[in-house]
């Protein structure tokens, strides 16, 4: 395997919440071990990158940041405007819409037009904006990674949408997956993360099945991995990076309050809901705020040791495309129980306990059943992290990921 220069762009990189920073971190980290030059270009938030003196390097593209966590959608000084991709950025955001995707595949797309040459392929992690054609039209070997069409993000928000003012608001925001939709379809080399997104990437985008791979994610099993010390009794653990429906956080609080009737339970949710937002306000309604904690922040061996101290843990959306923090889970020998969304049947196999997507009594049943059954636990937990090591690895992801990298090359080639 000869060693490429590889341009990895991602347009948010958000270290601890999300997969598009996990993604970026660990896959730039294997790519460097198996030899490769890599180089991270990235805007706000920015990964924390494994980096060592053969790299990976980061190259920051600074957008404006609109949307940082302690000043969302603020509006900047005249003073920070750079050029004219800035006053795009603005006013789409005023007008409603989401503007990272376009405005960093430009910045991209600006910067490596200066390097043209340097790298032997160009790798998109999920903004597919309208930047990434011109690199394509100067003769750049392109691969994209989807690992899923925002499409389906955009479907679940607008059926819970509560008013036709709400949905018409989330038609716009969403509006860059039009772009999307047109860019991934010229992009000749795809990488997915499952065979259910593969599927949906294919209905919703129209692409042909035969140029999407799909390359399975990773978790570092020696990070993740099952606990020296006892479980905390009652604690249940869920990643849940966002207040979208999507994610089923209301779900799992309803499943909570219903087994809290029942017995003395903790609920740990991983990531940080807006203080006004649907699920602080479900928590108070609900009357379940002495029972449920919101950690934030964690780097992996914190989440890690997070994981290896629940007796269950639980992934409640009602779509995912993969779900990393299923197989962080699974590698820590924490049973699952997770809902049959998207890829989640996929990912879990039968090491977890499966529900149906949305009905908060079939997963408080669960949660009790497994509570309930140490000896369950204990078998689901072993057979989880089993599932983990033979199938789901980093250095097999990246390995993949090359292979991916030398066909669309020989084939821009002409090879």
């Amino acid at each position: 395997m000869r060693p490429l220069r590889i341009a990895l762009l991602s347009y948010r990189s958000k270290p601890h919440c999300g997969g598009q920073g996990v993604y970026v971190r660990h896959l730039s980290r294997e790519l460097v071990a198996l030899g490769h030059h890599v180089e991270v270009f990235s805007g706000q938030p920015y990964p924390e990158l494994d980096v060592t003196a053969a790299g990976p390097q980061l190259r920051p593209l600074p957008s404006l940041d609109l949307y940082r966590d302690d000043n969302p959608f603020r509006t900047p000084s005249l003073r920070e405007f750079r050029d004219a991709i800035d006053a795009v950025e603005v006013a789409t955001m005023w007008t409603g819409g989401f503007p990272e995707p376009l405005t960093f595949s430009l910045r991209a797309a600006r910067a490596l037009g200066r390097r043209l040459g340097e790298f032997d392929v160009v790798h998109d992690n999920q903004s597919l904006g309208y930047g990434l054609l011109a690199l394509q039209r100067n003769g750049v070997p392109l691969v994209a990674t989807v690992h899923h069409p925002i499409t389906v993000d955009r479907r679940h928000e607008i059926a819970a949408a509560p008013s036709a003012l709400r949905r018409l608001s989330l038609r716009r925001w969403y509006g860059f997956t039009r772009m999307q939709a047109r860019v991934v379809r010229r992009i000749p080399s795809l990488i997915t993360v499952s065979e259910s997104s593969a599927a949906d990437i294919v209905a919703d985008f129209g692409v042909r099945r035969e140029a999407v791979h799909v390359i399975p994610v990773g978790v570092d099993t020696e990070v993740f991995r099952p606990p020296s010390s006892p479980r905390v009794p009652g604690r249940i653990v869920a990643v849940s990076s966002s207040d979208s429906p999507m994610k089923g956080a209301r779900v799992l609080l309803d499943a909570v309050a219903k087994l809290r009737t029942e017995r003395e339970v903790e609920l740990v949710m991983v990531g940080r809901p807006k203080p006004d937002g649907p699920v602080a306000r479900a928590v108070d309604a609900l009357g379940i705020a002495d029972a449920v904690r919101f950690v934030t922040g964690l780097p992996d061996p914190a989440l890690a040791e997070l994981f290896g101290s629940a007796e269950v843990a639980v992934v409640p959306s009602l779509y995912e495309g993969f779900s990393i923090p299923a197989i962080e889970a699974m590698a820590c020998a924490t049973p699952l129980v997770a809902s049959r969304g998207g890829a989640l049947p996929e990912v879990v196999g039968d090491c977890g306990v499966l529900v149906e997507p949305g009905n908060a009594g079939e997963l408080a049943a669960a949660l009790a059943g497994l509570l309930d059954d140490s000896a369950r636990r204990d078998a689901l937990g072993a057979a989880g992290r089993r599932r983990v090591e033979e199938r789901f690895t980093w250095r097999a992801a990246a390995i993949a990921t090359t292979q991916v990298y030398e066909q669309r090359i020989a084939e821009a080639r002409g090879c």
